[in-house]
C-alpha cells in the first residue's frame, strides 16, 4: 500500500449524506432556537447541575476522542515510530473537527455567549488562578494549531490545480509552512498536555460533590492517559470505517500494532485507578453494590476487556476484531470522564439531570455536522493514504458502506 494520501473521490451528496444533513439542519435550528431562548428553555440544566450534556459528551469526551491526532503526533514525531505516519493526517483532520465542534458546545453552553471574544482579548483581566481560562485558552489555540497542521492537505489540492489566486496561495504558503511545521508540532504536543490534564484539575475543585470513586489527586493524570488511549482507539475506528466505506485497503498489521500501543497505555491507565482506589481505602465503595458501584465495575470491565482483546494477537488481524475492541475502549473511557463531569458529580442532590431534547438534538446535529465535513474533506483532498483498492468483486459489508458515504 502507497503511504501517499489522495482525494478519495467520488459525489458528496449521497443519500447517507442527505440523511446527515437532515439531522444537521435540525441540530442547527435548535441551536438558534436556545440562542434566542436562552438556557432555560433549551436545557434542563439546575443550579444543582450547573452543567449537562453539552460539556460532559461534547467537550469532555468529545475533545478525548479528538486526541488522535496527539496521540499519532507522540508516536510518529517523538517516539520515531515512522511507519505510523500514513495515519497522521486523517488523525489530525478528525481532531480539527472534534475540537472545533467541541469549541460549539462550549459556546452554546455559555449563559453570555456574546461576550466570549473578550476573553482573549481583555487579558489584564485574566484570573491567573483559575484552571478553566487555562483550559478554555488552551483549547482555543489548539484548535487553531490543528487547522494550520492540516492545512498542507488543502494547499497541495490548489497547488496542483488550476492556475489562479488559490494556486498562488498555495506554492507562497507551502515552503515557509512546512519549515515551521516542527514548531508547530511541537505546539500541538504542549497545548493538549495541558488542557485534558486541567479538565481533570477542574474537577479536583468539585472536593466532596465528586463520588469519592471518581475524585483523587490523579485526576490530572487519569485524564491525561484515558484521552490518549481513546485517541488512539478513534484512529482504529476511523480507518477502519473509512477502508470499508471508500472501498480502501486497510493495513490491520499497522493497526494491530497501534492497538498494542492502545493496551499497554490502558493497562496504565487501570494499574493508576485501580492502585489509587486500593491506596486510598476506597475499596469499600467498590463493593457497596450500588449505582456508582456498578458503574466504577462496568468502566473497568470495557477497559479490562478492551485491552484483552488487542492483546490476543491471534485476533489482531482481523480488521472487524480491532473495530470492536477500540469501541470498547471508546466506550470505557467515556464513560469514565462522562461520570467525572456528570453522573458522578453532585451526586448527593435529591434531583437529578437528564438531557432535554433540544440538547439531545443539538448533540447529534454536531456529531453530524462533524461527519459530514470530514467525508467531504477526504472526498476533495488528499488526508487518506494508500491507493484504491483494484477493482473486482466487493465484499457485500464495503458495497453497503460505500453506497452508503
Amino acid at each position: 500500500m502507497s503511504a501517499r494520501a489522495a482525494p478519495v473521490g467520488g459525489p458528496i451528496l449521497t443519500r447517507f449524506y442527505l440523511a446527515l444533513g437532515a439531522v444537521a439542519a435540525v441540530g442547527l435550528a435548535m441551536m438558534l432556537w436556545r440562542l434566542f431562548v436562552g438556557l432555560g428553555p433549551a436545557t434542563a440544566m439546575t443550579d444543582a447541575h450547573p452543567w449537562g450534556l453539552w460539556i460532559a459528551f461534547d467537550v469532555v469526551v468529545g475533545t478525548a476522542l479528538a486526541t488522535g491526532g496527539y496521540a499519532m503526533a507522540l508516536l510518529v514525531y517523538v517516539l520515531n515510530r515512522g511507519h505510523y505516519h500514513p495515519l497522521v493526517r486523517s488523525a489530525m483532520l478528525t481532531s480539527a473537527l472534534g475540537y472545533s465542534f467541541g469549541v460549539i458546545g462550549v459556546t452554546l453552553d455559555l449563559g453570555r455567549f456574546w461576550a466570549v471574544w473578550k476573553v482573549p482579548i481583555f487579558f489584564w483581566h485574566w484570573n491567573l488562578n483559575s484552571v478553566l481560562l487555562e483550559v478554555g485558552l488552551c483549547i482555543a489555540l489548539y484548535v487553531a494549531v490543528l487547522w494550520i497542521e492540516v492545512s498542507p492537505s488543502f494547499l497541495e489540492r490548489w497547488a496542483r490545480g488550476d492556475p489562479g489566486p488559490l494556486q498562488r496561495l498555495a506554492r507562497r504558503t507551502l515552503p515557509p509552512l512546512k519549515t515551521a511545521m516542527p514548531w508547530l508540532i511541537a505546539l500541538g504536543l504542549l497545548l493538549p498536555t495541558m488542557h485534558q490534564s486541567s479538565l481533570g484539575s477542574l474537577m479536583l475543585l468539585a472536593d466532596q460533590k465528586l463520588h469519592p470513586l471518581w475524585q483523587t489527586p490523579l485526576l490530572p493524570l487519569l485524564f491525561l492517559v484515558s484521552c490518549l488511549a481513546m485517541g488512539f482507539a478513534t484512529v482504529v475506528m476511523e480507518s477502519t470505517v473509512s477502508a470499508a466505506a471508500f472501498r480502501r485497503p486497510n493495513d490491520t498489521r499497522l493497526l494491530a500494532s497501534l492497538g498494542t500501543t492502545a493496551a499497554l497505555v490502558i493497562a496504565l491507565y487501570l494499574g493508576i485507578r485501580l492502585l489509587d482506589i486500593v491506596l486510598r481505602g476506597r475499596v469499600g465503595y467498590v463493593l457497596a453494590g450500588d449505582f456508582y458501584s456498578l458503574l466504577f465495575t462496568l468502566e473497568m470491565a470495557l477497559l479490562l476487556g478492551a485491552m484483552t482483546m488487542l492483546l490476543a494477537r491471534r485476533y489482531t488481524a482481523n480488521a472487524g476484531f480491532l473495530f470492536r475492541a477500540a469501541i470498547l475502549i471508546v466506550l470505557g473511557g467515556g464513560l469514565y470522564r462522562f461520570s467525572t463531569f456528570l453522573t458522578a458529580y453532585n451526586y448527593q442532590a435529591p434531583s437529578r439531570y437528564f438531557p432535554a431534547i433540544p440538547e439531545t438534538l443539538i448533540t447529534l446535529g454536531l456529531v453530524a455536522m462533524e461527519i459530514m465535513v470530514f467525508v467531504a474533506v477526504v472526498k476533495r483532498f488528499p488526508i487518506l493514504a494508500g491507493v484504491t483498492a483494484a477493482p473486482g468483486p466487493e465484499p457485500r459489508r464495503a458495497a453497503w458502506a460505500r453506497a452508503s458515504l
